[in-house]
């Protein structure tokens, strides 16, 4: 069975070097569990859709908690899915300092990443406007 987890949690460290150790923690790890998913990170806030089987997700989810690069992690969105949305990347990436804050506007009351002042739906419905608009880099 697989599912669609959406969380948001807020950098520790916020340095590119420590981002860029996630990204490739994701990347090395998530295939050979079967995960999917894009990662949006910008101010210092992650917004993170995970798919794959159920366990591997929830395993996921809960090493996530546990993990001392991550604070504040909240579930934003759960559900049971009968495809991938992501299923194209190991872990995408998406750059909020290069997009058009008109996307970020479209979604929230001001032009910067905050999932914790938006609902889970409408944080997901962001995440595919911006894989719509090829705003992604790190295709599988």
């Amino acid at each position: 069975m697989l599912v669609r987890l959406l969380y948001a949690s807020r950098a520790v460290d916020a340095g590119a070097g420590a981002i860029e150790a996630i990204l490739t923690q994701s990347r090395q790890f998530n295939p050979s569990c079967g995960i999917t998913g894009i990662l949006c990170y910008g101010g210092g806030i992650f917004l993170q859709a995970i798919e794959g089987g159920r366990m591997a997700v929830s395993d996921l989810y809960g090493h996530i908690q546990k993990d001392a690069r991550h604070k504040d992690v909240v579930l934003l969105h759960y559900e049971e899915i009968s495809e991938r949305r992501f299923g194209g990347w190991t872990m995408g990436q998406v750059n909020l300092a290069k997009i058009n804050t008109n996307i970020l506007l479209k979604y929230s009351e001001k032009p910067e990443l905050d999932p914790y002042a938006v609902s889970g739906t409408v944080s997901l419905a962001l995440l595919e406007e911006l894989m719509a608009t090829a705003s992604i880099i790190g295709r599988a």
